[in-house]
Formats: structure tokens, sequence, C-alpha cells
């Protein structure tokens, strides 16, 4: 039963993550890269919002009975996804770009359209 679990999980991630692609082209955001990951952490969604490159986080959930998605983003997620977009700026010769931290947090509840919370923002680089 485990693994049906984890593969759920999984498939909840992959379709809130295509929700949130689709919602920031709706809202004209470039989407640059998809999970890039590093030794580091991953980073799910890097966009550029006009001249302000994004580095977005997606929490997907199906319930809140865990509390909403955004919570768990936590001060050691945001390290990871900070290290993350630091090797990204590096690696994509961006330094001087001024970059942000959004999430995404989507509720996909059973027949009904996904709530989407758009965090901008969110949190501040942390490492």
């Amino acid at each position: 039963m485990k693994g049906e679990a984890g593969s759920d999980n999984r498939s909840v991630g992959a379709r809130g993550e295509e929700i949130a692609v689709a919602y920031l082209k709706g809202k004209k955001y470039a989407i640059l890269e998809r999970n890039f990951s590093c030794k580091g952490g991953e980073v799910d969604i890097v966009a550029r919002d006009g001249g302000t490159l994004v580095f977005v986080e997606v929490k997907s959930r199906r319930s809140q009975s865990y509390g909403p998605p955004q919570l768990s983003v936590t001060p050691f997620k945001q390290r990871q996804i900070s290290k993350a977009a630091l090797t990204w700026l590096a690696k994509n010769r961006q330094h001087d770009t001024s970059a942000r931290f959004d999430v995404i947090a989507i509720l996909l509840r059973d027949h009904q359209v996904p709530a989407i919370d758009h965090i901008p923002n969110a949190f501040d680089l942390a490492y």
C-alpha cells in the first residue's frame, strides 16, 4: 500500500505543476525551466515575470487535513530551494538579475475546479 500512496502523491504533484505552469502562462510569465535540481535542492519552476526571475515552489494537496499546502514550505525547504536557485543563477550567468521566490499552493479536490493560491515573494533567500 505504501508504494501506491507514494505514486499517488507524485501524480498529485505532477498535476499541480501542470496547473501552476498553465496559471503562470496565463499571467504572461515565461517558463524558463521545470524541475531544476542540483546537489543542494530543487526548484519546481523557473520563470520570468517581466524583468524578474521567479523561482516557484508548487505545493499540491487533495485536502487540507494537514493544513494548507503552503505550510509545507518549511525553513529547511526554503534553504533547499535557495541553494538550487543560487546554482541555477550561477549556471545561467544571471547573478545580477533581480529574482524572487513565489509559492503556488493548489488544492485538488475531486470534481471541483482546483483552488490556486499564488504567493509572490513568499520568502527571502535562505542559506
